[in-house]
């Protein structure tokens, strides 16, 4: 069964043909696939692994805009005829996907309308996610938005636990590290999830999800209204 809920939407002819262009790697955490201001080279659809993508800021920091795994793809400026990457794509967690060159993309975009149908909502979906994303940002607390970031990387996951630093969730979220300590540490209270050495591990997830923002499930209500 083909692990990647945007692939798996094609029809059966489509998804064959789109497939048959690909070949199959292998994502390793810390990796980078796209570099800001740079010419993309790849699309990738994660099958089982999950890419950050980070917005530089002041050339200095970078702050998380969005989670790619196995609901979607890395490519969407492709979509809209743009072949430079705004941001930086950086694999964090390790799995598989399936890759293609940015020649061989346009190519089956020119060849399949359903794919570029299809690949239009999807985009329309990252947009909606990333309106949701701001407004997360301006208006809910840190503890709300761990615990909607906590919830994302689960999904994508697929194992209760992973590992990240508090440096890293930070950097991700765009505060302070104390701030991550404490969000983190109320969050250990609740007994929702277990923190060690940058080791995370999940144990409610029931009350993870009460614990977050209705960021997140309005973030799965968007993809669910236009791409199933």
């Amino acid at each position: 069964m083909l692990n990647n809920r945007l692939l798996a939407s094609l029809c059966r002819r489509d998804r064959q043909q789109l497939i048959a262009a690909c070949e199959e790697v292998e994502l390793t955490i810390g990796s980078v696939l796209w570099e800001p201001q740079k010419s993309i080279q790849h699309v990738y659809f994660p099958l089982d692994g999950f890419v950050s993508q980070l917005l530089p800021v002041d050339g200095r920091e970078n702050l998380e805009l969005a989670l790619v795994g196995s609901e979607g793809m890395l490519g969407a400026p492709l979509i809209l005829g743009v072949n430079v990457s705004t941001f930086q794509a950086l694999v964090q967690g390790s799995g598989s996907a399936l890759c293609m060159s940015t020649a061989s993309f346009r190519h089956e975009l020119e060849r399949l309308p359903a794919l570029q149908l299809q690949l239009r909502r999807y985009t329309h979906v990252l947009l909606e996610q990333l309106a949701l994303t701001a407004a997360c940002l301006s208006f809910h607390s840190l503890d709300l938005r761990l615990a909607r970031w906590l919830l994302m990387t689960h999904d994508r996951a697929n194992c209760d636990s992973f590992h990240l630093t508090h440096k890293f969730l930070a950097q991700m979220l765009g505060v302070r590290r104390v701030g991550i300590t404490n969000a983190a540490g109320l969050l250990q209270k609740q007994k929702l999830l277990r923190y060690s050495r940058g080791e995370i591990t999940i144990l409610n997830r029931a009350g993870l999800e009460n614990a977050s923002c209705r960021c997140y499930q309005k973030t799965k209500d968007v993809y669910e209204r236009f791409l199933n």
